[in-house]
């Protein structure tokens, strides 16, 4: 099992695990939790998967067991700046614009995570090693493009595994249903974690 972070700077050098990781996140979102996304040629893709984020693939033969997007709060891209911050600016029907109890932060120091996924195969002696390696691979490309805090929206759950698993978090806004998921923004400081 690998993790790596791809860039538009890198994709060249690891074949087709970019297009791996679009495909993995279709069936995650949009066969498995039928979110009406976009998608073309069997990959799920949005207005932020831009040369400004970050993608962190957990795999293994080819294979993407994991994945999660980064992109910087200080992100533009015509109308566009970040997933949750445009939620909250009610740019995005299908995000409540509530999901925060503060303003949206702009700021180099943070960085939204966006997209998470475990693929819905990979065996539950399996599922805590992957999700470990892909907070570290996380944690770790955060710190490299000099990211103090990350701020995410992601299932409830994962705030209790997190912490399972040796990251602290904490609640960003309330827990919403988002396509029929229980979702929640969470807040994670990197100087708080021993990774």
């Amino acid at each position: 099992m690998q993790t790596t972070t791809l860039s538009f700077h890198n994709f060249h050098a690891h074949g087709a695990l970019f297009t791996n990781v679009l495909r993995a996140r279709r069936e995650s979102f949009i066969v498995q939790n039928k979110w009406d996304l976009p998608e073309v040629d069997g990959m799920e893709f949005d207005q932020y998967d831009t040369p400004q984020s970050r993608w962190i693939a957990v795999h293994e033969f080819g294979r993407v067991l994991a994945g999660i997007r980064m992109t910087p709060t200080t992100a533009r891209c015509g109308i566009y700046s970040y997933m949750i911050r445009d939620a909250q600016l009610g740019l995005l029907n299908s995000i409540p614009a509530n999901l925060l109890y503060h303003e949206a932060p702009v700021s180099p120091h943070i960085w939204e995570t966006s997209r998470v996924f475990i693929a819905r195969d990979v065996p539950g002696d399996l599922r805590c090693q992957v999700q470990r390696d892909l907070m570290n691979e996380m944690v770790g490309a955060a710190r490299t493009e000099g990211a103090t805090t990350l701020l995410g929206l992601c299932p409830a759950v994962w705030g209790r595994w997190m912490r399972r698993i040796g990251f602290q978090t904490e609640p960003a806004g309330p827990a919403l249903d988002i396509g029929g998921v229980l979702n929640q923004a969470i807040l994670m400081r990197l100087g708080a974690n021993l990774h």
